[in-house]
């Protein structure tokens, strides 16, 4: 069965996102290559989970890197394979005329039902990258498999609680890595 893998950058005291709709709440992350080459060798995914909010912000900053000559190669790759992965996109209030994306679909409800059949087909497992309505529905539900977790040197005072509404869940270390810049790289799996 495919798993369900949880990947996203949070504060120290519990924030995965801040307010600043502008940045998409990334204002305090501390970026990190070395960070980042960790987190993508975690092993093969195909397919993305995203609320509304989240797709629209990776479809703003990614499909443009596409074809812009002036893209780092680094970025212009991962651009190229999140455009390449399947991207299933839940929210009841985007229209379908807004998903521009290649190999994107949406969902209007019944996220439980869907992700739990998507489980139960073979393939690669699936991320999902912020959609904290998103997690914290899947996790309510008992569908979340593992946490990737990027614990960033930040105090951030205020923002998206991370665990807001989820229920205790016990779990195991799979894995710890530290960096220079302060980051540190968790992996978790959801004891059953």
């Amino acid at each position: 069965m495919r798993k369900i893998i949880v990947l996203n950058r949070i504060s120290l005291d519990g924030f995965f996102a801040s307010l600043n709709d502008l940045t998409f709440g990334m204002d305090w992350f501390i970026q990190d290559p070395e960070v980042d080459a960790a987190v993508h060798g975690g092993g093969p995914a195909d397919t993305l989970l995203l609320g509304a909010i989240t797709y629209k912000g990776f479809e703003r900053s990614w499909v443009p890197m596409l074809n812009d000559p002036n893209t780092p190669a680094p970025l212009k790759a991962i651009a190229d394979e999140l455009t390449h992965m399947n991207k299933v996109v839940f929210s009841s209030r985007l229209p379908a005329a807004d998903i521009q994306w290649a190999n994107t679909e949406l969902h209007a409800g019944q996220l439980v039902e869907v992700v739990s059949d998507l489980k139960r087909q073979p393939g690669a497992d699936m991320l999902i990258f912020g959609s904290g309505t998103v997690i914290r529905q899947l996790a309510q539900a008992g569908l979340i498999d593992e946490y990737l977790l990027i614990l960033t040197p930040v105090i951030a005072g205020v923002g998206k609680s991370f665990f807001a509404d989820v229920p205790q869940t016990s779990l195991t270390l799979l894995s710890s890595q530290s960096f220079k810049s302060g980051n540190v790289v968790l992996r978790y799996a959801v004891n059953r």
